[in-house]
């Protein structure tokens, strides 16, 4: 396995059946919009002008990144959000550090729920769309940067349910079809150090992974946790802008803030696990309405039997923890520490984890690692100058699933399968292409402006209102 390139997601097998055949129906109903190959390297001038569609922080930070690589010039030429004071803010932000490589006058700054389009439309065939958005609204976006002929970078995660993971692989076949690349920014993937790492344990250093483990552990982030919604703001969105809350738009905490750890263990094991069963609490939730449990514990399997304990917890005053540890037959191994960068990878002596002074191995001691969000753009842009395939799309949707099946897990108190999600028909939002200002929310509150939220052990619903 080459370690430098994107690893495709493995084939899942579940009683004789492959995952492709319990997806391969859904990219019959994808529809291309047009037979002619876009150009891969966008510009005659060899700038790569780009679109930024949600301007969150992370959104803002990807634009960044973007224009961190230095193999191409990268100008941002337009931007599209449904809040426009967050437009504003990651505006004067990115310029202030960047105002050479920004190009956005207010005609190409576009708010509402087809700003997406208005965005795009901006852009020629071979440029590059980044969708930054709340993840629900990943799979329209992505259908249209597919009918532009554009190049794409979304962020994590890029499919919150069953239904939308499969309606993302089609899209990604229909995008491979078309030969664009796209980016998904599961970017501890492109980290150099892990790929070492993982280069080591492949060639026998740990011995085979019998056992992982993973943590994140902090208090209350991003739009965790909500009061009820204040006058002035219709329900639909309130929730839009605290994305983090409510299952339907983000998956909530779970799905976005876990995936990344859940996806370092697959990828040390080349494969997704095949069940999951967990369990989960919200504690001092004063008069907080959100849909998320404060501390969460999933057991995965794999195929081969090994067990993944991942542990979850947003708690004020709790002990931190963070990071992916994998045991192996011979020793153990840290993939990453504290946060995702920089990872500190190492491996033991053996299975005593807490010993880090005397390692079998750790990368290049007292040198600076580098970015892996810069690194994922270096990948893809890349790709785009020099015609290579590169979609991500299947590997991020399939780490999105697995990940949601997890927090299934625990809201459900049930053992979850991956077989069981592959075929799930539960669709939090359907209709979300459909969204305008005015539309009614996915999701009702009751009188007291309360959410229904996850009730363990009382069926196989996520919560007691799922269709």
């Amino acid at each position: 396995m080459n370690l430098g390139e994107p690893n495709p997601a493995p084939e899942t097998k579940s009683n004789g059946s492959t995952r492709r055949e319990f997806i391969g129906t859904a990219a019959a109903g994808v529809a291309l919009a047009s037979a002619i190959a876009a150009r891969s390297y966008a510009a005659t001038d060899n700038t790569i002008q780009i679109a930024l569609i949600g301007c969150g922080g992370r959104g803002a930070g990807a634009a960044l990144n973007a224009m961190n690589a230095k193999n191409a010039p990268v100008k941002l030429v337009a931007m599209a959000d449904v809040f426009p004071a967050k437009l504003q803010n990651a505006y004067n932000g990115i310029t202030k550090q960047r105002k050479d490589q920004v190009d956005v006058p207010e005609n190409r700054q576009f708010i509402g729920f087809d700003a997406y389009k208005k965005a795009m439309d901006c852009l020629r065939p071979g440029d590059i769309a980044i969708l930054t958005t709340p993840p629900a609204f990943r799979w329209p976006h992505f259908t249209y940067a597919i009918e532009k002929g554009l190049n794409v970078f979304m962020e994590k995660p890029i499919a919150v349910d069953a239904p939308s993971t499969r309606r993302m692989i089609a899209l990604a076949d229909a995008a491979k079809q078309k030969n664009l690349k796209v980016g998904v920014g599961l970017m501890c993937r492109h980290c150099v150090v892990r790929q070492e790492l993982l280069e080591r344990i492949q060639d026998g250093a740990i011995g085979e992974i019998v056992a992982a483990r993973s943590y994140r552990m902090h208090g209350p982030g991003g739009y965790f946790a909500s009061k009820p919604k204040p006058q002035g703001i219709s329900d639909l969105m309130y929730q839009v802008q605290r994305f983090h809350s409510f299952l339907w738009a983000s998956g909530g905490c779970f799905s976005d803030f876990y995936i990344h750890n859940i996806d370092e263990v697959c990828w040390a094991k080349g494969s997704w696990p095949v069940k999951a069963h967990g369990s989960g609490g919200r504690h001092y939730r004063e008069d907080n309405v959100d849909q998320n449990f404060d501390t969460y514990t999933v057991e995965y399997t794999f195929a081969d039997g090994a067990p993944f304990f991942y542990e979850g917890r947003c708690i004020t005053g709790a002990n931190p923890l963070m990071g992916v540890w994998l045991h192996g037959s011979k020793r153990a191994a840290k993939m990453s520490g504290s946060g995702h960068t920089p990872a500190g990878s190492c491996i033991f002596k053996d299975q005593d984890t807490s010993n880090t002074a005397d390692l079998k191995w750790s990368w290049k001691k007292g040198t600076k690692e580098p970015n892996p969000y810069d690194r994922e753009w270096v990948d893809l842009i890349d790709a785009i100058i020099n015609n290579k395939p590169y979609n991500e799309v299947e590997r991020g949707a399939m780490a999105s699933l697995v990940t949601a099946m997890g927090r299934k897990a625990s809201h459900i108190c049930q053992v979850v399968t991956l077989e069981d999600m592959l075929k799930d028909e539960h669709e939090f939002a359907p209709d979300v292409d459909k969204f305008a200002e005015n539309s009614p929310a996915p999701l009702k509150a009751d009188a007291d402006g309360k959410y229904p939220i996850p009730t363990p052990g009382m069926g196989r619903k996520e919560y007691s209102t799922e269709a």
